[in-house]
């Protein structure tokens, strides 16, 4: 029973039953949100405790939903019946296709979301959610009784009664928030933090430890001089994230990019002695692929300039969020260098950036299906195990709230391996590596990228919840459509007789690959299927399916003289104002050799990389940076009779478009 403590006299708190029932979700953020209808929807009487009805699927940071990575675990949620993916189309500003320029595994959907409409969109519908209460409260203590929950007891007193519970905390947990020398228990924007769990936690055998983040300031749009930024908008023509939405909602609002400058970075140098994270003040580890703004202008000292985001936080605001300026720098510190960046001169800061440190857990101790060893029955989900990011905490929370379902109503695990899907890579990382530093999904720690594309999610776990309330009525028709639709694509003879016009547009740009028997296939480091056409059933995501069938297929028809190979330089070498791309260590030292004497720069190619390997179409390939190399065909003409079938009466307007990329068209007969 908590005490209160009121003068020098120790009060008892009362204890009172506030409910029963099934399952109790420690927090609203998104992994509580996706923990609570899954819980629910799957038939299990919930209840789901938030500090503030008002930060319920709070857009702490950035007002955006997916990304590299991300946007791949944003439409596995939603082929497991997730909620993401369906409240960022209803609440979307613009949307984007991100990395469209490299292969299909490493290209992702990226929303930028209204910040206030998601918060209330997402209360709309667990308000509205059968089997769901929502309670604003702050849980104080996890009852257990022999080994396993029982219940969950409030600040104040009311005891829930429970037969799993999970802790979805966020950034809430002991939060502070830490601004130059300001220092104080907040949670983010304002919100209150969760002081009383952390105690209960350790008492239960979790071993705690201390994590941190931040955020940049955001500004008032009407004193920012678009004019001198560059313009970025959406794109048009490309899937919605929910696989329940056939196309993508239209693009309102535009971002825009701007950059730093040396002014920027002296500032920044001249003030580091006031940096909580350079003075010692701040002592957690923050996450290394979000570093703040002083930590890229000291570690990246060679760069002249930073490129910065600025993008709405909503149709019914003006503010603007700086992405790539997060702080925690003083105020006066951050308005100078905030008005260094061209285009900024004038701006007025609403809310200036901070950093923000709380506690999470040691992953380790928690089973893949994300309870925890030491406690039956009791699960932990989103940045309390030390992940960053919405959409790693949604996958999450979801995961943990179909086992807690599936546990207490007497079914096995529910468990994704990495082969399956992302959140099968994240949650396998987590538990079994574990995590030193704020966790965050990348397309280069899936071992099996190319088939886990996010256009393939529901093909891939969709069928994993046919049998169960997830899989709706709705989803079902939809589900059932698209596997019509791939049908037709591939019940004739496409699996065999596959490529059709793969001359087309084809260039051999590597004059010294002449004989063809004698070049070794091995040699080259990505070896990529090339295919230029743009015929679909379903949108784009039949090219994306036509390329995972050419991949698989690549060995053989490689024997059978059918594909064409695609190398990305390694190396980018520049001198003045000519760039050289060389294949390999050798033509890389060759052109330096040449260079002797002169001035000039090496880096590694911004291409593809040996953990990003995937198709590329032909026409998104620069001629400048792709060495294409031509394996002969056997069967010119069976080839040909193939690719009509994507080509259609569109090949002449495909000619046209090679043309205009640069691109040889090369006839058939040139390539038997």
């Amino acid at each position: 029973m908590p005490d209160l403590i009121s003068g020098n006299n120790v009060i008892k708190m009362h204890t009172f039953i506030e409910g029963q029932y099934d399952i109790a979700v420690i927090g609203a953020g998104h992994a509580g949100c996706e923990a609570a209808l899954a819980c629910a929807r799957l038939g299990l009487k919930t209840v789901m405790l938030t500090l503030n009805l008002d930060s319920i699927a709070f857009l702490a940071c950035n007002p955006s939903i997916g990304g590299t990575a991300k946007g791949h675990l944003v439409r596995e949620i939603d082929a497991l019946g997730g909620e993401m993916a369906i409240n960022a189309d209803k609440t979307c500003l613009q949307i984007r296709i991100l990395n469209e320029g490299k292969g299909e595994a490493v290209q992702s959907l990226r929303c930028q979301c209204d910040k206030n409409a998601y918060h209330r969109e997402m209360k709309r519908t667990l308000e509205n959610t059968q089997n769901l209460r929502i309670l604003q409260g702050e849980c104080a203590e996890i009852l257990t009784q022999n080994g396993a929950v029982c219940g969950i007891k409030t600040t104040y007193g009311g005891i829930i009664e429970c037969r799993a519970a999970i802790i979805a905390t966020g950034v809430y947990l002991n939060a502070e928030t830490i601004t130059g020398e300001h220092r104080q228990k907040s949670g983010p924007s304002g919100f209150a933090p969760a002081n009383a769990l952390t105690e209960s936690l350790i008492k239960l055998g979790f071993n705690v430890r201390r994590f941190k983040t931040g955020t940049p300031a955001r500004l008032d749009g009407r004193t920012v001089d678009f004019d001198k930024c560059t313009r970025q908008s959406g794109d048009e023509n490309i899937p919605a994230f929910s696989f329940l939405n056939g196309t993508a909602p239209a693009n309102s609002h535009e971002c825009h990019i701007a950059y730093t400058n040396a002014q920027t970075h002296k500032i920044i140098l001249d003030s580091l002695d006031r940096s909580p994270l350079y003075n010692g003040d701040i002592s957690s580890t923050g996450p290394r692929y979000c570093p703040s703004i002083e930590t890229k202008v000291v570690r990246f000292a060679d760069k002249e300039r930073h490129q910065i985001f600025l993008e709405p936080e909503g149709a019914d605001t003006n503010e603007i969020y700086v992405q790539g300026m997060s702080s925690s720098m003083p105020h006066d510190v951050q308005k100078a260098m905030y008005r260094s960046v061209s285009g900024l001169e004038n701006c007025e800061i609403m809310r200036y950036a901070y950093a923000i440190e709380y506690d999470c857990i040691d992953t380790l101790d928690v089973l893949p299906t994300l309870e925890f060893k030491k406690v039956k029955n009791l699960y932990t989900a989103g940045q309390i195990n030390g992940t960053s990011g919405y959409e790693e905490a949604a996958a999450q929370g979801l995961i943990a709230g179909i086992n807690a379902a599936y546990k207490i109503s007497g079914k096995g695990p529910f468990i994704l391996g990495r082969d399956e899907a992302y959140i099968g890579v994240l949650i396998d990382d987590l538990v079994t590596k574990g995590t030193e530093e704020p966790y965050r999904m990348m397309t280069s720690r899936a071992e099996y990228a190319l088939n886990l594309r996010h256009d393939t999610a529901d093909f891939r776990l969709t069928p994993k919840i046919e049998n169960t309330p997830l899989f709706t009525v709705e989803r079902a028709q939809c589900f059932a459509k698209r596997k019509a639709d791939y049908g037709k694509i591939f019940k004739s003879e496409i699996i065999t007789d596959l490529l059709k016009v793969l001359g087309c547009g084809v260039e051999v740009r590597d004059k010294r690959v002449k004989d063809m028997a004698a070049f070794d296939l091995n040699a080259l480091r990505w070896n990529k299927v090339v295919i230029c056409t743009d015929a679909d059933v379903d949108g784009f995501q039949i090219r994306t399916l036509v390329l995972t069938m050419l991949y698989r297929l690549t060995p053989t028809l490689i024997q059978e003289g059918y594909v064409y190979i695609a190398e990305s330089p390694l190396f980018e070498i520049t001198c003045k104002e000519k760039t050289w791309f060389a294949y390999s260590d050798k033509e890389r030292d060759e052109i330096v050799s040449s260079l002797a004497g002169k001035k000039f720069d090496v880096q590694r190619s911004k291409g593809l990389g040996e953990n990003e390997p995937d198709m590329m179409w032909l026409t998104t390939m620069s001629p400048d940076t792709r060495r294409l190399i031509k394996v002969m065909p056997e069967n010119a003409q069976r080839t040909a009779q193939i690719f009509e079938m994507f080509l259609g009466s569109d090949l002449q307007g495909r000619k046209d478009h090679i043309a205009e990329t640069g691109y040889q068209y090369l006839e058939l007969a040139d390539i038997s």
